[in-house]
């Protein structure tokens, strides 16, 4: 069995999650006292009490499911797992952060503050309404690029998330996002639709955004991870410090090649992908680039200990 564990991104968030982990495990309140801390106010009241609107807000929902996934692991650590009986870590876009800081490549409060930095830093670098982002489903990823390229028409149109099968997220100029949606459904779409997101996030229009992250991550340390990090923009291992640095920063306006990655990990021997934190997502996903590997999902804490069978 080798093990690959994966952190969710945006859109997993949910009010309440993690609180019966800090409930019932002094590691995981730890983790959310950390990360309150490292932001100077009560993030963790904001995830467990809500609103969702609040919790939804890019520099919220970033921090937050940081905190969720490493709360997760630590209680899994305090059980007797270690990181480094896996071979690889990754994460979905803000998850590869949770990734960097599971593998201690980064420490939580500095994951925190670089999060609530980036969320706020993409939500800035386009006027509300100016940018959106679609899913167009039942496409492969050829013909989803294709229709990006034909929406464009002088605008900024491209392929954000390459998810999976037949499921992949573009993001650009309003109008360029609206124009693939026709195009989409006129080459065979099953479903194209605007996504309730704030900004056109993993596209050129994040520029500005990623020009503050290359001044923050300047700022703090990496180490080398314990196990390797399959990055986004390569969908290949890496474990340099520098090189996870300048990775970090094209992430912001690359794509995130999540297909790609999870069968890169799967062509390596990876057959078991344990997402930790908040929501099924990743697993969903795994099950469908990966049909033969085995998923595993540590949230609560009842996944906590039927995981600790898995993974003795």
């Amino acid at each position: 069995m080798t093990i690959a564990l994966t952190f969710p991104g945006q859109g997993s968030q949910a009010v309440g999650m993690g609180k019966a982990l800090a409930d019932n495990f002094a590691e995981a309140r730890a983790v959310f006292d950390e990360v309150d801390a490292a932001l100077g106010e009560k993030l963790s009241a904001v995830i467990w009490d809500g609103p969702i609107e609040t919790l939804t807000l890019t520099a919220n929902a970033q921090p937050a499911l940081m905190a969720v996934s490493l709360a997760a692991l630590r209680v899994l650590e305090a059980q007797g797992f270690a990181v480094s009986k896996a071979a690889y870590v990754a994460g979905h876009s803000l998850g590869e952060y949770s990734a960097l800081a599971a593998a201690g490549s980064l420490s939580i409060s500095d994951a925190a503050r670089l999060l609530r930095i980036r969320g706020t830093a993409m939500q800035q670098a386009v006027p509300v309404g100016e940018g959106a982002m679609a899913a167009l489903l039942g496409l492969d990823f050829e013909t989803a690029q294709a229709v990006a390229n034909e929406a464009a028409q002088g605008d900024v149109c491209e392929a954000a998330n390459d998810n999976g099968p037949g499921q992949v997220v573009i993001s650009g100029a309003k109008a360029a996002v609206e124009r693939a949606l026709d195009i989409a459904k006129a080459k065979g779409a099953k479903r194209a639709l605007l996504l309730p997101v704030s900004a056109p996030f993993h596209c050129r229009l994040m520029q500005p955004a990623a020009d503050v992250m290359a001044e923050a991550l300047a700022k703090v340390t990496i180490n080398a991870p314990v196990v390797p990090l399959v990055a986004n923009v390569l969908a290949a291992p890496i474990s340099d410090p520098a090189e996870i640095r300048a990775r970090l920063v094209e992430q912001v306006t690359g794509m995130v090649r999540w297909r790609e990655s999870i069968g890169w990990l799967a062509a390596n021997g990876s057959d078991l992908f344990v997402e930790i934190g908040a929501g099924k997502v990743l697993s969903g996903l795994a099950k469908r680039i990966a049909p033969e590997a085995q998923t595993l999902n540590v949230g609560t804490p009842d996944d906590v200990a039927a995981a600790i069978e898995r993974l003795a």
